[in-house]
């Protein structure tokens, strides 16, 4: 069987997360969507996303194939209910397509389209659904606590060191490869996992859920609420509060952020502060591409959803609900606009441009140092992007 995870209509309320990365690369709990699928699925999946994105993550058809609505978390009855689809028939919850079965090289297959040669079969529960950044940290904890499990699965755990305060009777996973030394971990607020080649430095305070992902550091004094997680080849230092870290991406200091989304390759100066509750108490209003307006969360809390590559000098600002592109880089006193389109290069007292040949060399760099290439695909990525940008078109 050939499994594709698709981008519906949510893949434009995702950005900026979205522009660099297809949905199922989002990162939530401790693994991404695709890798969430895989393991249900028990097999590989392709991708069905934006053309300029398919040269990174490219779609393979086939005669029998399942998409699957990528934005979906998935459970295993809900895989179990896929796996028993038959050719032409459409798993659908509130009117929206969950996976479908179908000759993908006969059909072209659009996430909004109403094809009625295909049966549909509702779904009577509901299906939980990334659709805004801001739920990508409000459902952080319930999707650390249904990875444990699987995350787990066939690693090689090891007894706390003794010179850590363990609190709690819950969940503790601690990587046979990891560095936990001198570390306050409270387990009685949920699952606490550290990934393999991890390090929490002595005087880190950990309380659950929390996910510490592959190679990944957490250094000395560090005051972190769950449900957080820290994606793979992370620094963080300071206090974080329900925060997500994709991977690649250094908060290595002292400053706070909380309720917030980081993508990859980013770098927080020293002493960055993140509001995520606003004085008056009203709910956060955030900059949403598609709609090109602020547009309300639901949520009191909610912090700084920052694009990949994107930077910020120390003692940065940000306001409640603050927006930040791909491949900014913010610095000056004061609190900072609350959106910041990709490619600016300034702060409070105005932006300019970034040029787009400093943006690439900035990013093979940062590859560079973490021994990955920085390839064709990841170059023309940018500068569509950029192009993009600089055209004014919202996406």
């Amino acid at each position: 069987m050939n499994y594709i995870l698709f981008d519906d209509y949510s893949r434009n309320h995702l950005l900026p997360l979205t522009f660099t990365r297809p949905v199922a690369e989002l990162r939530v709990g401790i693994t991404t969507l695709r890798e969430k699928w895989e393991k249900l699925l028990k097999a590989k999946t392709t991708t069905l996303t934006e053309p300029y994105l398919q040269l990174k993550y490219p779609l393979k058809k086939a005669k029998d194939t399942v998409l699957i609505n990528a934005s979906v978390l998935p459970t295993p009855a809900l895989v179990a209910r896929i796996l028993k689809l038959e050719p032409d028939q459409a798993l659908v919850s509130d009117l929206k397509t969950v996976a479908r079965r179908m000759d993908l090289q006969k059909l072209e297959f659009s996430a909004e389209s109403d094809d009625e040669t295909c049966t549909k079969i509702f779904l009577e529960e509901p299906c939980q659904k990334i659709e805004y950044p801001w739920d990508i940290f409000a459902m952080n904890g319930e999707a650390i606590e249904a990875d444990f499990a699987q995350a787990v699965k066939r690693q090689k755990s090891q007894k706390p060191d003794a010179s850590n305060l363990i609190i709690g009777k819950g969940k503790l996973f601690i990587h046979h490869d990891a560095k936990v030394f001198g570390a306050t971990i409270n387990t009685s607020t949920g699952p606490v996992y550290i990934g393999k080649g991890a390090e929490v430095m002595e005087g880190a305070m950990i309380r659950g859920p929390f996910a510490l992902c592959e190679n990944s550091t957490v250094k000395m004094g560090a005051k972190i609420y769950g449900p957080t997680t820290i994606g793979p080849h992370c620094k963080v230092g300071g206090e974080l509060n329900n925060v997500v870290i994709f991977g690649y991406t250094n908060k290595a200091h002292d400053g706070f952020i909380g309720n917030s989304v980081i993508g990859e390759w980013c770098n927080i100066g020293a002493d960055t502060n993140s509001s995520n509750l606003k004085n008056t108490y009203d709910q956060v209003r955030v900059w949403s591409y598609p709609n090109q307006t602020f547009v309300a969360t639901g949520k009191q809390f909610c912090g700084l959803i920052m694009g990949d590559h994107s930077k910020c000098g120390i003692n940065t600002m940000f306001n409640t609900g603050t927006v930040v592109g791909v491949s900014a880089n913010i610095f000056g006193s004061g609190y900072q606009r609350q959106f910041i389109p990709s490619f600016a290069w300034g702060g409070t007292a105005g932006f300019k441009p970034y040029n787009i040949d400093k943006a690439q060399l900035v990013a093979s760099r940062v590859y560079k140092r973490r021994d990955i290439s920085y390839t064709d695909a990841d170059k023309k990525i940018m500068a569509y992007l950029k192009e993009l940008t600089d055209s004014g078109k919202p996406f």
